[in-house]
């Protein structure tokens, strides 16, 4: 059972890099670049995956488990994020400016961009549902302690802001979704299939973009930084197992289990090269790191995903 579930998983996480692959190729031959990738990030970031939100809270049946199911998986993510900053927190010293870009890639995981598109096409809205519970804790954090780590070293000092925690698409989205959820509305089949179609956009879209970004990637000097694996090993390896010790003492199981994994499974977040360009940091680093994840994780995910279900 095992090895099915492993090799279901496998076959899932095959067609997203097969996604990527055209990213990576349409960039090679000109067609669709990184540049033009990253100015097309905010329809992706501000558009098109809040509706894949929503479209999954409009698409379950509110009932009091399924609600207590939700504020597991938000407790849920928000303990990976945690312990994976705990993991990270004593690791990579005399790295000097280096060690945030590592810290960050090690604790934060790739929600938005290859989390809510593997729940999607592995577990359905069900999955997305619990997903986007992640997407929000992702939010709270990242713009708190993912911020105050990547500028407590260097000259920019940001401070914080409520107002850029609360209103970012993540946080939006469930805003809008949650209560719609709760009241069970159910929209008109026009605006439904309208939502629908936009929705449906973002798994192609995010990785064609990824492929993009590896495409730029010296996938020759890819494999010469050690502190790169290190992070992709606590990354898709120790963190996903601790987690899933986690999880199962605690007693999750299911569909919920399965999101949960996903969600800790993921390789570092594409934010770890947004941060990196916003306050100072080593871009290139930090697209190596994020390039690398994501290629190994073509084989770690299908194990933890099938280890879900034993």
């Amino acid at each position: 059972m095992f090895f099915a579930n492993m090799g279901i998983a496998a076959g899932q996480v095959l067609i997203l890099y097969l996604l990527v692959a055209v990213g990576f190729i349409a960039d090679k031959t000109k067609i669709f670049g990184q540049e033009t990738a990253r100015r097309s990030n905010n329809l992706l970031f501000y558009v098109i995956t809040p509706a894949v939100i929503v479209r999954s809270f409009l698409s379950m049946q509110f009932d009091v488990t399924t609600a207590a199911s939700f504020g597991t998986a938000f407790l849920g993510c928000s303990a990976t994020l945690i312990i994976g900053l705990l993991v990270a927190m004593p690791l990579f010293r005399g790295t000097g400016d280096k060690r945030p870009v590592f810290q960050y890639a090690v604790s934060y995981g790739n929600m938005g961009y290859m989390a809510l598109p593997l729940c999607e096409a592995l577990l359905g809205a069900e999955g997305v549902f619990y997903c986007s519970a992640g997407v929000v804790a992702f939010n709270i954090i990242s713009f708190t302690h993912g911020v105050r780590l990547m500028t407590k070293d260097g000259d920019h000092k940001e401070p914080f802001r409520l107002r850029r925690l609360v209103l970012n698409p993540g946080v939006i989205s469930v805003m809008i979704g949650l209560p719609l959820f709760l009241l069970g509305v159910k929209l008109p089949a026009i605006p439904q299939k309208a939502l629908d179609y936009v929705a449906s956009l973002n798994t192609p879209l995010a990785m064609i973009f990824l492929g993009t970004y590896i495409a730029n990637t010296n996938l020759k000097s890819l494999f010469k930084e050690k502190n790169a694996f290190l992070v992709a090993l606590l990354k898709l390896v120790v963190l996903p197992l601790i987690m899933y010790g986690v999880f199962r003492l605690v007693g999750i199981t299911g569909t919920l289990l399965t999101a949960l994994m996903i969600s800790a499974s993921t390789p570092s977040a594409n934010n770890t090269v947004m941060f990196s360009a916003k306050y100072g940091k080593d871009t290139g680093l930090a697209s190596q790191i994020v390039a690398m994840a994501s290629l190994l994780s073509v084989f770690t995910i299908p194990a933890m995903i099938a280890l879900s279900s034993l």
